[in-house]
């Protein structure tokens, strides 16, 4: 079954949909801004590997689970898209991305090429209280390795790298990794195989021990097998989903 036909709703309401919850008062109740909301479902969705690369977000069936209007879907949609989660295809409506094997490659190879810099940097210019906040992340990693929900494990993840970018000390290499971060995060959710964590726990300690030694030849090579070995843990053949489109978003 395609995701075009599984992600469809029905244009007509049955009574047990004009009972269901208002979802879009609800959340603006609780003080939470809706737009944040619906970007933040989509995005976990990802994440946990519900919504897979070429689903159907049709407007109308977003609309009718999240109960808002079509200006606030298409600005959630529009911010997505800026993310690269998303592709707004013209006539054709939003789906989820679907990176190219090509793609794929390039977004890696950048990576890898600003990260294996921005360690070297990181291993010359490190303090001792540095030092002492990456080994505090790695307990913290240590303790989420075997949780089952993968975006604790993105986020330790993200965090991990991102520090290291900061010890670095040049607040430009952490603007291009976070932009390539969000890029790999995502193609990571989307094409790792479920029960992978995003990054192997043993990698980064050996990371941070070879930067506490000032050894910065084999932080560099550490960091490049690193980001070598999630790229090859990369399953670009993913099956399309049976489920609805709110099965996928865990609503209801």
């Amino acid at each position: 079954m395609s995701n075009e036909s599984t992600a469809a709703v029905p244009q007509r309401r049955n009574r047990k949909a004009e009972a269901a919850p208002d979802l879009g008062a609800g959340v603006a109740a609780a003080g939470v801004d809706i737009e944040q909301h619906i970007y933040q479902t989509v995005f976990d969705s990802v994440l946990n590997q519900r919504l897979t690369p070429g689903t159907k977000l049709p407007e109308p069936a977003l609309c009718e689970l999240f109960n808002v209007s079509r200006a606030v879907i298409r600005k959630v949609l529009q911010r997505l898209e800026h993310d690269r989660i998303v592709e707004l295809r013209p006539n054709k409506g939003a789906v989820i991305a679907a990176p190219t094997p090509e793609e794929t490659r390039q977004i890696f190879e950048a990576r890898r090429a600003l990260e294996v810099s921005i360690v070297e940097l990181a291993t010359r210019r490190h303090k001792p209280e540095d030092l002492e906040e990456l080994r505090h992340l790695l307990d913290h990693e240590h303790g989420v390795t075997h949780n089952p929900y993968q975006p604790a494990w993105a986020a330790c993840a993200r965090e991990f790298h991102l520090k290291i970018a900061t010890v670095a000390g040049n607040p430009i290499l952490i603007d291009y990794l976070t932009e390539l971060m969000t890029r790999c995060s995502l193609i990571v959710a989307l094409y790792q195989p479920i029960g992978n964590a995003a990054c192997e726990h043993a990698e980064h300690r050996r990371i941070v021990d070879y930067m506490a030694k000032g050894d910065v030849a084999s932080a560099r090579a550490e960091m490049g097998k690193h980001l070598r070995s999630l790229e090859d843990n990369i399953c670009l053949d993913r099956k399309a989903s049976v489920q609805t489109l709110a099965q996928m978003l865990n609503i209801g």
